[in-house]
């Protein structure tokens, strides 16, 4: 049996993040391998003076200062702090429930190599593992794994639609290491090929290899709310896409239910919705999409549950397309790929009218189990099993 060493980002406290990380575990099981999550430990004096020139990287230091700022904000707001605290508490249940086992704790560099050199494979993914804040730490991108170590990547984001010239040179070091690389986004299989030459998979987020009815048998469905509802959960800071679904919920007489302060403090968030979520994880946050009449969403993972639940819903962009930074790609590609481009929200469109359109799922589903299969086959030649 293939032992696997996963490097994911298990320790946030982001909904997908963390359903996203199930799903490749029992993946892995599936394909007939054992995983064990690498932990390393970074905070370390070494750690620190290697990655210095990390203080001048503005993708690292903008998601640093964005953290800040939500702390430094938040305590202005009791409740809303005590209603915080406690959905970490709720992600954290989940996480000792579902995710795991774990590997001991790599102190500094120099474990993670050595420990590497334990298992027949390391694979990283999916997520936005591969953004230009992170390309110093060598984790992500398996730079710490040894030559004679298959290095996997599944699905995995680089969460931007360019990376910056003067990390092109790393970056195409990285790549050309691995054995097997799919990557989440059309864009990032464009960047791969401009950098190494090599043409890559588009593979589906692991997410998206279960369909909504496996997902059911993994959790049953749980009714959260009696009457019917709009669901908006929004991770970026657009005042005006919040406005938009306001206006509409009151034109068609349904409050809107959302889940605020995820990733960052936005200010128009206090007063955004007749119902504000906090005592939720990350099978709540699943539920309440299956249970809504309506999605609006800025969340990739937030759209790809709302697909699997065959809901009617409407994307918004989380950034501005012309930002250096911005995270739409994976949307984007998404969205290409199923036939759903209709379901992004720009602000031309007439809400209530585009939510309205029925989507058709039987097409959708169609170009799901297709790329199911060519998902599965990188799967099963990458970890030489059969599923």
């Amino acid at each position: 049996m293939m032992k696997i060493g996963l490097c994911v980002r298990y320790d946030c406290n982001n909904f997908g993040s963390m359903l996203q990380i199930l799903a490749t575990q029992k993946m892995i099981t599936r394909f007939g391998g054992e995983y064990e999550i690498i932990r390393y430990d970074k905070k370390t004096p070494f750690f620190m003076l290697t990655n210095i020139t990390r203080i001048f990287n503005p993708y690292f230091m903008r998601g640093k200062i964005k953290r800040l700022e939500k702390q430094f904000k938040i305590r202005r707001y009791p409740d809303i702090c005590k209603g915080n605290q406690e959905r970490v508490r709720r992600i954290g249940e989940y996480r000792k429930k579902y995710i795991g086992p774990y590997s001991a704790v790599r102190k500094g560099y120099g474990q993670l190599v050595r420990g590497a050199e334990e298992y027949d494979a390391v694979m990283v993914g999916s997520d936005q593992l591969w953004t230009p804040a992170g390309i110093k730490s060598k984790f992500y991108n398996l730079l710490f794994v040894p030559d004679n170590v298959r290095k996997i990547s599944f699905a995995t984001s680089f969460g931007v639609s360019r990376i910056p010239r003067y990390q092109e040179k790393m970056t195409r070091r990285y790549l050309e290491r691995m054995e097997y690389i799919s990557v989440r986004e059309i864009g990032g299989a464009g960047i791969i090929r401009q950098l190494t030459g090599r043409d890559v998979l588009v593979a589906l987020d692991p997410t998206l290899l279960y369909t909504g009815e496996e997902w059911n048998e993994m959790f049953p469905e749980e009714k959260k709310r009696e009457q019917p509802y709009i669901f908006a959960y929004f991770l970026g800071s657009n005042a005006a896409h919040r406005e938009a679904v306001k206006s509409w919920g009151r034109s068609i007489g349904l409050p809107v239910v959302t889940i605020p302060f995820m990733d960052e403090f936005v200010e128009c968030d206090l007063e955004f919705g007749e119902e504000q979520l906090y005592d939720v994880d990350p099978v709540d946050f699943l539920n309440f999409i299956r249970g809504a009449e309506y999605i609006c969403t800025d969340s990739f993972h937030g759209s790809v549950f709302s697909i699997l639940s065959h809901k009617q819903f409407m994307t918004f962009n989380r950034t501005d397309n012309n930002d250096k930074q911005t995270s739409n790609s994976r949307i984007d590609s998404l969205f290409e790929l199923l036939g759903l481009q209709e379901r992004r929200y720009h602000p031309e469109i007439n809400l209530a009218g585009a939510m309205k359109k029925a989507i058709d799922y039987n097409a959708v589903e169609e170009k799901l189990a297709g790329y199911r299969r060519e998902t599965f086959d990188f799967l099963k030649e990458a970890l030489g099993r059969q599923p």
